[in-house]
């Protein structure tokens, strides 16, 4: 059960990581050093990654939950089931359709901001944010319910009872 719990935690920590890296740091720092149609491409290129490492994580933690139980498991198993839907429509319904009306713009430097094909990939990537801070917000909700402390425990005697024994005998 330990180790199920350990696992769990990891794989909703790394996915959450990936996920606010990738949102937080390197897109816009990409967007800030490259041009606009640059960045996009190489963004377009790592997403079929971003969206295989949320999945794998993603699959991982809900085996894990289902296995396990534990705490809070059913709405842990709900969020993690919220999380991949979003995910898989991301990966196999929303981008694909981005990166096809991207195929129809020029270049978004040039392009004017009310073009059609502009208009519709905008639609689609406010979606596609939306869903993605959907994930990262799902993701913080469940590391904060896998740390918060068994019915009737402390923090410290709910984890580790001989480690706070040892740490209340200090001189």
């Amino acid at each position: 059960m330990l180790v199920l719990s350990v696992i769990y935690s990891l794989a909703i920590s790394l996915w959450l990581g990936g996920a606010a890296l990738f949102t937080f740091v390197l897109t816009p720092k990409l967007f800030a050093a490259l041009s606009r149609d640059m960045a996009g491409m190489i963004v377009g290129l790592l997403f079929p990654g971003y969206f295989r490492w949320g999945l794998a994580c993603g699959a991982v933690a809900l085996l894990c939950r289902l296995a396990g139980r534990g705490r809070f498991a059913l709405p842990s198993m709900a969020i993690l089931a919220v999380m991949l839907i979003l995910t898989v429509t991301q990966a196999f319904v929303i981008e694909p359709r981005a990166a096809a009306i991207k195929e129809q713009i020029a270049s978004f430097d040039t392009t004017p901001k009310d073009h059609p094909a502009r208009v519709q990939f905008r639609k689609l990537h406010g979606l596609s944010m939306a869903a993605n801070l959907a994930v990262i917000a799902g993701g913080v909700v469940l590391l904060v319910l896998s740390s918060l402390p068994g019915a009737g425990t402390t923090p410290a005697s709910g984890t580790l009872p001989q480690a706070a024994q040892i740490l209340d005998r200090r001189p």
